[in-house]
């Protein structure tokens, strides 16, 4: 084993200049939620030509590789979206032209996340090339929508595609940490509702913008008391927008609503984050709506899967043997201990593990801050280092899972 991992990190490292190469390809190709088309070919382009034993694209647009035909499905995922650019001058160079040097690959998509696809793609060709190939599938995922609407994509694969994998791997940042476990979050939509009138006399009609106010004051206050987790963390609320309805600038405006980002920690759910905002005093008064947004944006394909937007909190436990796989593979492939952590943003795990009970892990090139940044950028060592573990990990699973029935 000793011998064999070392070659992986060999073979992880001959294929640096190829990983860069692809990275940038992709980066070059803008590719923002329901825009994905040109890089989803460009990744089945290249997952063709370092060998892949079969290659679809799904209905609803996602790429699907497959290595191996073994019984046990492992799936490894990246979602190829990317937000956008944002402000041009924040940026010191060409987002979508990038740049390379001799430790790092900018661009948009770099660390967030089309990095984890270079990795996963060329872990792929590995595994061809040392025959690690045993009673496994591996299943290789680029996503889309992810930016727009976490899970999404996997929400599908499960159900309309009948895919289930036994374990996961989301490649998402981890600065080549092993992430098992994030927080969960929702959409929030507020309304409060008044009559409009002439703005010259506000006493006859009834602001809504006004009403709206000392629920705002109060959910700043919320976010203090929400709930705590010794892993995950403390749960969050932050007002994101607002929006009004008024007939005119000259009058008493009859609408407005704001949209809450709630990020969910353990034992947090949908009902509970619903039910502490209606319960508050402000929201009472104003008789304010309270309700969970929905999302139906078509994908580039055209396919509509409509959901609500609420994405699951998940952890997994560290001695489960999908984590035990992550950690073991770390070990015996650089040598020391890996840091077990998790990530502060939302993966595509809520659906996977958060909906479905399906255990995830998180390892990935890059780092997270890089994520929705200007001057993006990610590192060829980190890519190195995620393609080692990628082709690690299926063998070690197995290794893993049989020392676990053992065990039991």
């Amino acid at each position: 084993m000793k011998i064999l991992m070392e070659e992986i990190v060999k073979k992880a490292q001959i294929y640096q200049a190829d990983m860069t190469r692809f990275l940038r390809d992709m980066i070059k190709i803008p590719s923002e939620s329901c825009h994905e088309e040109a890089v989803i070919k460009c990744i089945k382009s290249e997952m063709e030509k370092v060998g892949f034993d079969s290659v679809e694209i799904d209905p609803m647009g996602n790429v699907l590789g497959r290595i191996g035909h073994g019984k046990h499905l492992i799936a490894m995922d990246a979602h190829i979206d990317t937000v956008g650019i944002g402000e041009i001058k924040l940026w010191n160079f060409d987002p979508y032209i990038g740049y390379e040097d001799e430790t790092t690959i900018g661009g948009r998509g770099g660390s967030d996340q089309e990095g984890g696809m270079a990795s996963m793609v060329y872990a792929g060709k590995i595994i061809k090339d040392l025959h690690l190939e045993a009673d496994y599938t591996l299943l290789v995922t680029g996503t889309v929508q992810e930016e727009d609407c976490d899970g999404l994509c996997w929400q599908y694969i499960i159900e309309q595609d009948k895919i289930r994998p036994e374990f996961v791997v989301i490649t998402e940042p981890t600065s080549c940490r092993i992430y098992r476990g994030h927080r969960g979050r929702m959409e929030i939509q507020v309304s409060t509702s008044g009559v409009s009138c002439h703005g010259s006399a506000p006493e006859r009609g009834e602001n809504a913008i006004f009403k709206m106010a000392p629920i705002l004051i109060e959910l700043e206050e919320l976010h203090n008391h929400l709930g705590n987790d010794p892993f995950l963390g403390k749960g969050s609320l932050t007002v994101s927008e607002v929006f009004f309805s008024s007939p005119s600038r000259c009058a008493v405006a009859d609408g407005c609503s704001i949209s809450i980002d709630r990020r969910l920690t353990v034992g947090e759910t949908a009902e509970s984050s619903i039910a502490e905002i209606l319960a508050l005093p402000s929201v009472k008064k104003a008789r304010a709506t309270v309700k969970m947004y929905d999302y139906a944006r078509p994908a580039y394909t055209g396919l509509v899967y409509p959901t609500k937007s609420y994405f699951p909190t998940w952890v997994l436990e560290k001695d489960h043997p999908a984590c035990q796989t992550a950690i073991e593979s770390y070990r015996q492939l650089f040598k020391k201990e890996p840091i077990v952590d998790k990530w502060t943003f939302s993966t595509n795990g809520v659906s996977i593990m958060g909906r479905f009970g399906i255990p995830c892990i998180g390892f990935g090139p890059g780092h997270e801050e890089e994520a929705h940044a200007p001057n993006e950028k990610t590192f060829k060592a980190d890519l190195v280092m995620a393609a080692a573990m990628y082709a690690a990990i299926p063998m070690m699973y197995l290794k893993q899972i049989n020392q676990y029935k053992e065990i039991k």
